[in-house]
């Protein structure tokens, strides 16, 4: 199968750009963890060194000097419990209780918090405040680093939002500029098709009027009108949809029957069968799903062998849808393209130009509300396409 390289620039660009997305998100989690790590150092240096100095300054007879340690414990400006050595709150600071609140409800939050303390990597520092007598000092986390903390997380939605949103616009912003060529290229073509058509049945009048009989100007009449029909489609692409209920059933068979007709008579036998069990009234183009239709058995028989090729296309009802299955017994699609089958461009044949699938799919989904998918493809035994359509039963 052809594969577009630039399919592969496309998704070698899109990885580039989210392992790029990847190393910076993990740069500012790494980041900010060390910036977080180093305030923490530096919290817990600034309390040994208060600590150090209330060891000094508590062992002391002098009153004032007692007085100065209690002040440098309250001018700390993160979370702090001191504790007896049987872990019983002493003093604290920051913490959401009450200095001297003594009742059993306050002492159970403080010996919580000394959990959450001791748990988040601050080990707690010893002091000997008197002969055999120590206590213990918990600190938390200022109230920067708290917040600190919620930063990378922060950060990685407020990129995650960013990403999401311009991804979003940028595939609005393509598929309506897709769209815009879609409809300009296929209403370009049905024009440029409309003169030499108009041409075409005028001489084939003049031919009748000079008499000429034959079955060759049966046949050519038969071709244009096939021409018509398809600029017809070309010129309804991008229009408003006007949808008709038509009989499903009646739709599959006479795609079917055409193809039929123009089965070649020999060479390899190619086989079509149709099992239509659903015959509920669908709202349909029928010019265009007729397109799709024939698209989808054009490359079922693109994809056969010389060998006993068989199509079989199979039409059934699964609630309010309506489900048909186009199978071959072809040479499949290789796993690594099937997620580019529906790509403008992408084509696995020597000659095309790999627009009828993505045109297909259009048809399908922005013109009837429906649903065209790879069922299921495995190399050298065949394909599935399904199309999923909404039934209509309000018949009138």
């Amino acid at each position: 199968m052809r594969h577009r390289p630039s399919y592969h620039r496309f998704g070698t660009f899109k990885g580039l750009l989210f392992l790029g997305a990847v190393v910076l998100i993990v740069s500012v989690l790494v980041y900010t963890q060390v910036l977080i790590e180093e305030l923490r150092g530096n919290a817990r240096r600034s309390l040994a060194r208060t600590v150090e100095r209330y060891k000094e300054f508590i062992k002391s007879e002098n009153e004032l000097l007692t007085t100065i340690a209690l002040q440098q414990i309250q001018e700390v400006d993160f979370p702090i419990i001191v504790t007896d050595a049987n872990g019983i709150p002493k003093n604290w600071k920051n913490v959401g209780v009450e200095s001297g609140d003594t009742s059993p409800e306050a002492l159970a939050k403080l010996k919580q918090l000394i959990s959450i303390m001791d748990r988040r990597g601050n080990e707690p520092l010893s002091i000997e405040v008197a002969e055999g007598q120590v206590d213990w000092f918990h600190y938390g986390d200022s109230a920067v680093i708290r917040q600190l903390r919620w930063l990378p997380w922060i950060e990685i939605v407020a990129a995650a939002l960013f990403i999401i949103v311009g991804y979003t616009g940028f595939r609005n912003i393509q598929r309506s500029e897709e769209r815009m060529v879609w409809v300009g290229l296929a209403k370009e073509t049905a024009h440029q098709l409309g003169t030499p058509l108009t041409s075409m049945l005028g001489w084939l009048e003049l031919l009748r009027g000079e008499g000429v009989q034959s079955r060759a100007l049966g046949e050519m009449t038969r071709d244009i009108r096939r021409l018509e029909k398809v600029t017809a489609r070309f010129s309804q692409i991008g229009s408003a949809e006007v949808l008709t209920l038509y009989s499903i059933e009646k739709v599959v068979k006479d795609t079917i029957d055409y193809f039929r007709s123009r089965l070649p008579k020999t060479g390899f036998p190619i086989e079509i069968v149709e099992r239509v069990h659903c015959d509920v009234p669908v709202p349909l183009n029928r010019e265009l799903f007729g397109w799709v239709l024939e698209n989808l058995i054009k490359n079922s028989l693109d994809s056969l062998d010389e060998v006993n090729g068989k199509i079989s296309i199979h039409c059934f009802c699964r609630g309010p849808k309506v489900i048909i299955d186009v199978t071959d017994n072809g040479r499949g699609i290789e796993p690594r393209n099937r997620k580019h089958i529906f790509r403008p461009g992408f084509s696995t044949k020597k000659r095309g130009w790999g627009l009828g699938l993505s045109l297909a799919r259009r048809i399908v989904e922005e013109n009837h509300g429906g649903r065209l998918i790879l069922k299921e493809s495995t190399p050298e035994q065949g394909t599935t396409m399904r199309i999923v359509l909404k039934a209509s039963l309000d018949v009138t």
